[in-house]
């Protein structure tokens, strides 16, 4: 008998770690690059990205905004997104994002392109933030009635002290 480990042929798929805007995307089936494209399922790759996903005859269409992408699958069920894997990086540049494959490190870095308005609020204005008083209505408070105790004399609870013996 040959107990000798017979080595594949072709070289095994690398994983890759997906980094989107510097954080890595946590899944359960990881992406792999082969025949120099990089493969993943489209949830939760392709998903996080995108605003809308619709099922079209054996197609899932991707929409972001105004951008798009047609994507032809074997089996077009919602439960079978995780599983369902496609080249993403020609789906993330069609919806608008930057897609670099490190190749030393084994990381694709997806960046957005939406530019983030980021203004600074006006400066604090005293006089134009007056606001006229509003009218509260507070009720005058009403006093708690002593409670009278109309039942037989109870023991006290705190034990008197004994006198000291001479």
């Amino acid at each position: 008998m040959n107990y000798r480990r017979r080595m594949p042929i072709l070289p095994l798929a690398a994983a890759v770690t997906v980094l989107l805007d510097g954080r890595p995307v946590a899944a359960y089936s990881r992406a792999y690059v082969a025949a120099g494209r990089t493969y993943a399922p489209l949830a939760p790759y392709v998903t996080r990205v995108a605003d809308r996903l619709g099922y079209r005859a054996g197609t899932v269409v991707i929409d972001r905004g105004a951008r798009y992408a047609r994507v032809a699958l074997r089996s077009v069920t919602p439960d079978a997104l995780d599983r369902q894997y496609v080249a993403i990086a020609p789906i993330l540049r069609a919806l608008g994002e930057s897609v670099r494959y490190d190749p030393k490190a084994h990381v694709v870095y997806v960046c957005s392109r939406q530019a983030v308005s980021v203004a600074t609020p006006p400066p604090f204005d005293p006089l134009a933030a007056q606001v006229a008083p509003r009218v509260v209505f507070t009720p005058a408070p009403v006093p708690t009635p002593r409670p009278s105790w109309r039942g037989p004399a109870l023991p006290r609870r705190t034990p008197r002290p004994y006198p000291a013996r001479p």
